[in-house]
């Protein structure tokens, strides 16, 4: 089985449709939350994974677009997006949103937004973090988002090791236990502007990373027709 693994879309559907196109053939689609916040077209991308049948979980900015977390902790620029996001989806869109859990198993893989023990808030960046969630997690493997950084953490042998995956990198899934981040589909913020994403082949037991050019000038001007701050706009072109 083949499965397209997606994060942090964040109302980006142009890079989101340059990721699926990039991705085929797949069987499936997992989503790791944020499928709204910062950009411009929230019921169009989860009318596009509603409809494609994605199955995930929930991130922080699904969960303050429907009101069920506070935007106090949010930056500025944050709450200002989830705050218009609020305002505009539809009420196909709020439910979609509501009906996603916090966490997922499918088989051997956990799904999490943040990370397994916090799945709203822990960005998992730091060795030590990632050994505290590889320590409680409840099966082999996790995917996770939330810090727009295509990541690995795997433990082996006691140690926990980093890998940076970059476009075409394919890992090879074994016995030891990992923590896998595909990066953002929406807004990576790894120096690269180019949508990132991961594959999940199940039968061949590996994992590709790639990287999606789309249009970008597209999504900007969307986000400036509508109002959003402009630093979202901006960051875009830089991968920042």
């Amino acid at each position: 089985m083949r499965i397209a693994v997606v994060s942090d879309i964040h109302a980006n559907l142009a890079a989101l449709e340059a990721v699926l196109a990039a991705l085929q053939p797949f069987d499936a689609i997992w989503q790791l939350g944020d499928n709204v916040g910062y950009g411009p077209q929230p019921d169009e991308v989860v009318t596009r994974l509603r409809e494609s049948g994605a199955t995930g979980v929930r991130g922080n900015h699904d969960a303050a677009a429907i009101g069920e977390l506070a935007t106090a902790s949010f930056n500025l620029d944050a709450r200002a997006a989830v705050l218009w996001t609020a305002g505009i989806i539809s009420p196909e869109t709020r439910a979609w949103l509501e009906a996603l859990p916090e966490t997922l198993t499918e088989g051997a893989f956990t799904l999490a937004h943040g990370s397994p023990r916090d799945p709203t808030w822990e960005y998992v960046l730091t060795i030590p973090a990632a050994r505290a969630n590889l320590a409680m997690m409840s099966t082999q493997h996790a995917f996770i988002g939330h810090t727009h950084v295509p990541l690995v953490f795997r433990e082996d042998d006691g140690l926990v090791e980093t890998l940076a995956p970059s476009d075409g990198t394919i890992l090879r899934l074994d016995e030891r236990h990992t923590l896998l981040n595909p990066g953002s589909v929406g807004q990576p913020r790894d120096g690269d502007p180019r949508a990132s994403a991961a594959l999940l082949d199940t039968d061949a037991g590996n994992v590709e990373w790639r990287r999606v050019a789309y249009d970008i000038a597209t999504t900007q001007a969307r986000m400036r027709a509508v109002g959003l701050p402009r630093r979202l706009v901006d960051r875009l072109g830089h991968g920042q």
